[in-house]
């Protein structure tokens, strides 16, 4: 790593533009406003923020985490699934509400329990499709270790919907003592990826036949409870509970917008390496044909972990054995300053900076 840039000029102006709050600048809802990114922060933060404000909620994490009566802490969390196509290479609507519910409550150290899932459905919708859709749920239920306990289903007039929409929201429990925030990063933390980034957002572009490109590639929609089991059973091995600083999901806005949260909620600087990034070879060409950014791209079964060094090898080592680890490995630094800003060490040896993502790349991608 390096800290030549630190006192970059644009790192500066970068710096004191975060510093300002944003506000919401437009008069109706766009696209960019569920991209995942900048939009959709200041969407949050001027509008839900502003009329639900509380502590819980004031964190900004994807799950809230709270105690009942001095009993376990428990987890919750919501979300709302649209992705066109609702079946494509590696899952379907059904699979992606499961896991990335399931995977929400996890990122907080959480074991997933129960579930509720809600349909909105389009008058015409083919029940086959909601069979398959049901079907599918069920396995990625028992294969995430949950239960769907409740639910609801509302059906709309034909023109008013797209086939079927889907709500899940989910509870966890943790079970170990553990504060897993994107306000934890330290500097010296170490930056640790489980594997390859942007499958998911390029199979939903083929399956949409926006790409004519011949590939086996499919969606890495899966449940990561196990692997962050796993993470959190190598920390406590190592005498450190305490080293899982944070722990993320990169869907919407991919790695480059969840880097982004982490450092702004933690006031931290972190460098990623653009060599150290595994990216498949059909990623990067769907990438390079429709000038888009692999590192915006959505995921559905990848995590982003900050890390103590001094636990760092050995997580990337216990991750690896996992199937859904098999590529970790560390590709960035936390440091101190400039606060809130993420940069990349590009392959030609500069610097440029990773924003947050800025519009809409791939609109209804999960």
């Amino acid at each position: 790593m390096t800290d030549t840039f630190v006192t970059n000029p644009l790192f500066e102006r970068v710096e004191r533009a975060r510093r300002r709050k944003h506000k919401i600048r437009e008069t109706h809802i766009t696209l960019a406003h569920g991209s995942g990114g900048r939009a959709m922060h200041d969407l949050v933060e001027g509008v839900f923020l502003e009329y639900f404000r509380n502590p819980m909620l004031e964190k900004l994490e994807d799950q809230a985490v709270f105690e009942v009566n001095g009993a376990k802490k428990m987890a919750f969390t919501t979300d709302s699934y649209v992705v066109d196509p609702i079946f494509f290479p590696g899952g379907d609507i059904g699979k992606l509400a499961v896991h990335g519910t399931a995977n929400d409550l996890a990122m907080s150290g959480a074991r997933p329990l129960y579930l509720s899932a809600g349909f909105i459905l389009e008058e015409g919708f083919p029940i086959d499709d909601l069979r398959r859709i049901a079907s599918s749920m069920q396995a990625a239920a028992e294969e995430a270790g949950v239960q769907i306990v409740t639910g609801d289903t509302k059906v709309v007039q034909k023109g008013s919907a797209d086939k079927i929409f889907i709500n899940t929201a989910g509870v966890g429990v943790l079970e170990q003592e553990v504060n897993i925030s994107s306000s934890n990063a330290q500097p010296g933390d170490k930056v640790i990826l489980s594997g390859t980034i942007g499958d998911h957002g390029t199979t939903i572009l083929i399956a949409r036949g926006e790409l004519e490109l011949e590939t086996d590639i499919e969606s890495d929609s899966a449940s990561l409870h196990q692997l962050v089991a796993e993470i959190l059973d190598e920390a406590i091995l190592n005498r450190m509970p305490d080293a899982i600083r944070s722990l993320r999901d990169p869907t919407r806005g991919g790695i480059a917008t969840t880097l982004n949260e982490i450092a702004m909620s933690s006031d931290v600087y972190i460098e990623i390496l653009e060599d150290l990034i595994p990216v498949r070879e059909e990623v990067k060409g769907a990438c390079e044909i429709l000038g888009l950014d692999p590192l915006y791209v959505a995921n559905e079964g990848k995590l982003v972990a900050i890390v103590s060094p001094d636990v760092a090898d050995a997580i990337v080592e216990r991750m690896k054995k996992n199937i859904h680890g098999g590529g970790a490995c560390i590709i960035g630094e936390v440091r101190p300053e400039p606060q809130g800003i993420v940069s990349m060490l590009t392959g030609f040896g500069g610097t440029r900076i990773v924003d947050m993502l800025a519009g809409e790349q791939l609109p209804r991608i999960c």
